[in-house]
C-alpha cells in the first residue's frame, strides 16, 4: 500500500512539473496572440486581460500585411526551407546508409567526426562562409541562404541511427534481386525511413525557418528576407511602438510551424522513437 502511494505521489509530482513546464513554454505564444487581437489602448493598459474587450484583430493583421510584404517573407521562408531540406535529405540518406550498413575502412572514424561536428556551433564557420560567398558574388541572394545549410550533420546522425534498426536480411534480399547500393538507398531505405525523414524534416523546418543570424549577415534586400528577418523590419520608425501589428506579424509567421507539427506529429513521434532504439 505504501509503495503504491509513493508511486502515485511521484506520478502526480511528475505531471505537475511537466504541466508547469508546458505552461511556461506556451505562455509567450498565448501572450503574442492576445496582443495581436487588442487595440493600442488595451495593450498599454495597466491591468492585463487575456481576451480583448474590443477586438482589434482585423486592423492589426491588415496593418501587418500592409506595412511590409509579409506574404513575400512567408514565400521566401517556404522556398528556402524546402530547398535546404531537399538538399539535406539528398546528402544525408546515402551518407547515413554508408555509415550504418556498408563495411569500409575508416567507417567508425568517420562517424566520430560526424559526432564531433555536432558540437560545432553554426556561428563558428560563419566568417569563412561569408568570405567564400562574397568571392563568388553570391551574397544577397537565395543561394547565400541555401548553400551553407545543404549538408546537415544532425540529419546524417539521425538517419544513421534509424538505418541501424533496419534488418540486414532485407538488404541481402535486395542485393540478390540485383539492386545496386544506390538503388537500395532510394528504393528500399527511403520508404522504410519515412517516419525518421519526416521527423528530421520538421526539425529542419523549425531550425531554418527560425534562423535569424545567417540571413541577417547575407541579406540586404527586403524582398529576399526570411520570416524572422522580416519581423525585424516591423521594429523601425514606420512601425514605431505599434505592437498590435508587430505581434500579428509574429503570429502569422509562427503559424506554419504549428500547423506543420500538428499535421505530422504522429510521424514525428514515431520517427524520434524509432531512431532511439539503437
Amino acid at each position: 500500500m505504501a509503495m503504491q502511494q509513493r508511486t502515485l505521489a511521484f506520478r502526480l509530482f511528475r505531471h505537475a512539473v511537466l504541466t508547469a513546464g508546458a505552461l511556461l513554454m506556451v505562455a509567450p505564444f498565448v501572450l503574442m496572440v492576445s496582443i495581436s487581437l487588442k487595440s493600442p489602448g488595451e495593450i498599454f493598459a495597466p491591468e492585463f486581460q487575456l481576451l480583448p474587450q474590443q477586438w482589434h484583430a482585423v486592423q492589426n493583421y491588415s496593418q501587418a500585411f500592409a506595412k511590409q510584404p509579409l506574404l513575400r517573407f512567408l514565400l521566401n521562408g517556404v522556398f528556402v526551407t524546402a530547398c535546404i531540406f531537399a538538399a539535406q535529405a539528398l546528402f544525408a540518406l546515402p551518407c547515413a546508409y554508408a555509415l550504418a550498413k556498408l563495411r569500409w575502412r575508416g567507417r567508425e572514424t568517420a562517424f566520430v567526426f560526424v559526432l564531433l561536428a555536432l558540437l560545432v556551433p553554426p556561428q563558428v564557420p560563419a566568417i569563412p562562409l561569408y568570405i567564400g560567398l562574397w568571392k563568388l558574388k553570391l551574397l544577397d541572394s537565395y543561394a547565400a541562404l541555401i548553400l551553407p545549410s545543404t549538408i546537415s550533420v544532425f540529419g546524417i546522425f539521425l538517419m544513421r541511427q534509424f538505418f541501424k534498426t533496419v534488418p540486414d536480411d532485407l538488404l541481402h534480399a535486395a542485393r540478390l534481386d540485383g539492386l545496386s547500393e544506390f538503388a537500395i538507398v532510394w528504393r528500399i531505405m527511403l520508404p522504410t525511413a519515412m517516419p525518421a525523414l519526416v521527423a528530421f524534416g520538421l526539425l529542419s523546418l523549425v531550425w531554418n525557418w527560425n534562423d535569424f543570424f545567417w540571413p541577417l549577415l547575407v541579406i540586404q534586400t527586403d524582398t529576399l528576407a526570411t520570416p524572422p528577418l522580416g519581423v525585424v523590419f516591423f521594429n523601425n520608425a514606420e512601425a514605431g511602438t505599434n505592437y498590435g501589428p508587430l505581434m500579428a506579424a509574429a503570429t502569422v509567421i509562427t503559424a506554419p510551424l504549428v500547423l506543420a507539427f500538428l499535421l505530422a506529429q504522429r510521424w514525428f513521434i514515431d520517427g524520434v522513437t524509432m531512431t532511439a532504439v539503437k
